[in-house]
């Protein structure tokens, strides 16, 4: 039964629902990157991810988070190192060894937009290619990945605690799911004096991580962001560009 109003993102069209007198949300996917994605959240099988509690085809039911909670807002209101650690709470999670994990898109195809875009538009791309480049050649504690884990797409789930929602299924450097952090909530937040440099030791230190290391995947995370951005209308470069940049200036340091 409906319990909402439908709407889509560029790549699923969503419908909150009752099922069985519980919140739950219809998602069909409209793009293949996320068809993929359900298979990794059945092998989660719920632990830091939202449940599947139905599926066929392109179409998926899932828990629905409904706890008050936000951590976009968290990241805005003075609570920024909480929303990071709590990100990183979940990627433990979701990062814990299990058996038999499900097809994966391996990093090295994720990014192989960015080069294209680095040969076309230059600049910062082109340091975050050779960046990119020097880490998948040589990949530290590879593991499964969500692939797309930042402050919308973790939620609230009350007693549940905080559940992560559309993942990528990727295979690669565990550092590398934490990039996405400093590219988000907002272009404000993200681009804040000193904020990518702080949040850059919060992490590290939360997901026990290399900082520098950690560094590199941001450099290389948001200029595949921003070439996404730029090949693809009506999508805004400008926050990637920026976190890409900032990156680079605190890995010169």
């Amino acid at each position: 039964m409906a319990d909402g109003a439908p709407f889509a993102t560029h790549s699923s069209a969503l419908l909150p629902v009752l099922y069985k007198n519980a919140p739950a949300m219809l998602k069909v996917a409209t793009h293949p990157e996320e068809r993929s994605g359900v298979s990794l959240m059945l092998w989660w099988n719920g632990e830091g991810a939202a449940r599947v509690l139905a599926h066929h085809a392109d179409a998926v039911l899932l828990e629905r988070a409904v706890g008050p909670r936000s951590l976009s807002v968290l990241a805005r209101t003075g609570h920024d190192d909480e929303a990071s650690r709590n990100i990183c709470s979940v990627a433990a999670k979701l990062h814990a060894p299990r058996p038999f994990p499900p097809p994966l898109v391996p990093l090295a195809t994720w990014f192989r937009e960015l080069q294209p875009a680095a040969v076309r538009f230059g600049g910062i791309l082109q340091k975050s290619l050779a960046t990119s480049c020097e880490l998948i050649e040589n990949p530290a504690e590879v593991i499964v990945l969500h692939g797309d884990l930042h402050h919308a797409n973790v939620l609230d789930a009350g007693p549940r605690g905080w559940l992560a929602v559309d993942p990528k299924g990727l295979l690669g450097e565990r550092a590398f799911d934490f990039a996405n952090i400093f590219c988000n909530p907002d272009f404000v937040v993200a681009t804040a004096p000193g904020r990518l440099r702080k949040q850059a030791f919060v992490v590290a230190d939360a997901a026990s991580l290399d900082r520098r290391r950690l560094l590199q995947w941001i450099l290389a995370y948001a200029g595949l962001s921003a070439a996404w951005s730029l090949t693809t209308p009506d999508e805004d470069p400008r926050v990637a560009l920026a976190v890409a940049g900032i990156a680079a200036a605190e890995l010169d340091r």
